[in-house]
């Protein structure tokens, strides 16, 4: 492998010496140069003991000036820019070395200033080779998101644990803002390149993207029209960029460092340095910083690896198919096979439609089961179809092959509930949601358990990308064992619940097919909404 060339980086504070000069001190209307430049200089580790810094090569530079909007911080090519003249800047020679540093202030229609400062550091980090290795690889590494992995992505107070204390992501949670599309190249000259959609990149022609941050932050990166969704803003219009990384060890803590405004995954402003907290997986990395306002610790799991890749083919406990529907003869469905539930209000959830067994809501057509929501004057009507006291089973691999209502409200699901329902009230008569979508994101599905531990609320759920569950049809699967009960779709597993003897699943369930509107998981309805419809081209058992 090359010899690779990096800048290492730090703070703590240093006297310097600064000489400045006026590129332009002339005024002319409301453009004024920027004047009255201080530049504060602090050296990681720095003490009497210690006056070169720890040997991490870190300085913090601190910028102010009258009249200024951008700051940049030129050393040798090493160029940061910072809307509010704070960069860290790594300096990677060894030993005690002299650097000089060009601050410039940025004013209104390009007038600029600088002065010179000039710092006194200490470096000794040498990275380690696996570590090099692991980054760079033979040159061909791209990074990503590992956003399959819940917990891949979080927050919570500064110093404290991992996965944090607050938040965590569950699986493609976060599809569709403007954060899984983007890649990670650390090239071997210490250029770091973020392409910011790797779905319709080639860099040579298409550098458009979109990107996910912190709101009041992500203004620093330049003006855009993102979406804002609470503390968040998603969807940012950002190009690919290039700047340099480096490898630091502040505290003996290894460090990836980014310069300029660079980041990993999400924008949460300022800070650029991302402790490097577990690498014991082969080709996986678990990041940590903190955010520029100092007042959260962000952490990110980025991976080499393309999702899916080097996993094994999931293996079932149940190949022999003992109960099906193909839903191979036109008309109503099958009435050994189905029953119905009838009626308004949703048992809770707040739901808008009234189910019936009719023609225009449950029919079969084609081969195919068609459950079709209809707005009816100023209210709905649905269908909601299940095999209680027709078909009951204990344990087993539900395989159901559907494609699902687009409409904004529309809230499908494929189902199972506790046989003992009416005796043993919900949730202890357990509920296992095979696929559930919400009415306001048609770009994901979830797999959820509810039982006495976690409902009522949100249960114990996960959720996994599903960009055209809505146009083609695709596979919806649980595997429910004695010891574990499994989500997939499409033959990849999204979501494990463990199972025991304590709780409710390890009794008769039956099956339940619907399309509410509106309610817990439908929410808003699209007020111009007149019918939409969920297609089943079969439902298998298989034990």
């Amino acid at each position: 492998m090359k010899k690779l060339k990096y800048i290492f980086a730090a703070l703590l504070a240093i006297a310097f010496v600064a000489t400045s000069c006026q590129d332009d001190d002339a005024s002319f209307g409301d453009i004024v140069a920027p004047s009255n430049i201080v530049v504060t200089t602090e050296i990681v580790g720095q003490d009497a003991d210690n006056p070169y810094g720890d040997g991490s090569g870190v300085v913090n530079f601190k910028a102010t000036a009258d009249n200024a909007i951008n700051f940049k911080f030129v050393y040798g090519s090493v160029a940061a820019n910072s809307p509010i003249g704070e960069v860290a800047m790594n300096f990677s020679n060894l030993g005690i070395n002299t650097y000089d540093i060009v601050v410039i202030a940025y004013g209104a229609g390009g007038t600029s200033s600088s002065t010179l400062v000039t710092v006194e550091v200490l470096a000794t980090y040498a990275p380690p080779e696996d570590l090099l290795e692991l980054l760079v690889g033979d040159g061909s590494k791209t990074w990503r998101m590992k956003s399959e992995q819940p917990g891949h992505f979080g927050l919570g107070p500064v110093g404290g644990q991992i996965p944090a204390e607050w938040y965590g992501a569950a699986a493609n949670e976060k599809v569709g803002v403007g954060m899984y599309d983007d890649r990670f190249i650390f090239n071997a000259d210490g250029t770091f390149t973020h392409i910011t959609n790797n779905t319709n990149d080639d860099p040579t022609n298409d550098p458009t993207g979109t990107i996910f941050g912190r709101d009041g932050l992500v203004s620093e990166l330049g003006s855009g029209t993102g979406t804002i969704n609470g503390a968040d803003v998603e969807n940012f219009p950002y190009n690919d960029y290039s700047e340099t990384w480096t490898l630091i060890a502040p505290g003996g803590q290894e460090t990836l460092s980014l310069s300029g405004l660079a980041f990993i995954s999400y924008y949460c402003g300022g800070n650029h340095n991302y402790q490097i907290v577990d690498r014991s997986v082969p080709n996986e990395i678990l990041l940590k910083t903190t955010d520029g306002n100092g007042e959260f610790d962000w952490w990110f799991i980025i991976t080499s690896e393309e999702e899916g890749a080097g996993q094994d083919p999931f293996e079932t406990d149940f190949d022999n198919l003992v109960w099906e529907d193909a839903f191979d003869v036109n008309g109503a469905p099958d009435a050994t096979k189905w029953t119905y539930d009838l009626g308004a209000g949703g048992w809770g959830n707040g739901e808008s439609q009234t189910y019936t067994n009719a023609s225009d809501n449950v029919i079969v057509e084609d081969g195919l089961l068609k459950i079709t929501a209809k707005a009816d004057g100023g209210s709905y009507t649905s269908a909601r179809l299940k095999t209680e006291n027709l078909y009951e089973f204990t344990y087993g691999r539900v395989e159901v092959r559907a494609k699902l209502p687009a409409s904004q409200g529309t809230w499908p699901a494929i189902w199972m509930l506790g046989e003992d329902y009416q005796t043993n009230t919900w949730p202890a008569c357990g509920e296992i949601d095979i696929m559930e979508q919400t009415g306001q994101d048609k770009n994901v599905v979830l797999g959820t358990v509810h039982h006495p531990a976690v409902s009522p609320g949100a249960g114990d759920s996960s959720s996994t990308s599903a960009p055209t569950s809505t146009t083609e049809f695709h596979n919806y699967t649980v595997e429910w064992r004695t010891d574990e009960i499994i989500f997939l779709v499409d033959d990849t597993v999204f979501h494990t619940v463990s199972n025991n003897a304590g709780l409710p699943f390890n009794s008769d369930f039956f099956l339940i097919l619907n399309v509410a509107m509106g309610g817990t998981l439908g929410g808003t309805i699209d007020p111009a909404f007149t019918e939409d419809t969920m297609e089943v081209d079969y439902v298998r058992v298989y034990q």
